[in-house]
């Protein structure tokens, strides 16, 4: 069973709000230097925008990768997002999953630091697109 219209406006925005608070948890991160859990808060921030994005057009995911590929189906390649935003949105995913789950993987601020300002443009475009 589908979403009603009021449900799907109350997920999205709750997905969004999670997107928002979440990015602003970096910036504790990078004062602190927590490299890795910088990667994951940025690469969870866009999930959330993603994920809001997919349910406001009535697209249902159950994993990162259907999120992944679903974004990619339905607004990369219809040009809404350019195949550079695609491949970022699969690039904080990727240092993500190597930071959370690989053996000897060191993050740096060289790796952190010029994804934070990309981040906070994918979420603000997705939020404009919600509105």
């Amino acid at each position: 069973m589908g979403l009603t219209d009021e449900e799907r406006k109350t997920v999205v925005q709750y997905r969004m709000e999670k997107a928002k608070k979440t990015f602003a948890e970096i910036e504790n991160h990078v004062q602190l230097e927590y490299w890795h859990t910088a990667a994951n808060r940025l690469y969870y921030a866009c999930f959330y925008a993603v994920s809001a994005l997919l349910v406001q057009n009535g697209i249902v995911t159950k994993t990162h990768n259907g999120v992944i590929n679903q974004f990619g189906l339905n607004f990369v390649k219809t040009d809404v997002f350019s195949q550079q935003e695609g491949k970022f949105y699969r690039k904080l995913f990727e240092l993500r999953q190597e930071g959370d789950y690989e053996d000897w993987i060191t993050l740096s601020e060289e790796d952190i630091i010029p994804l934070v300002e990309p981040v906070k443009n994918f979420i603000d475009k997705i939020e404009q697109l919600l509105k």
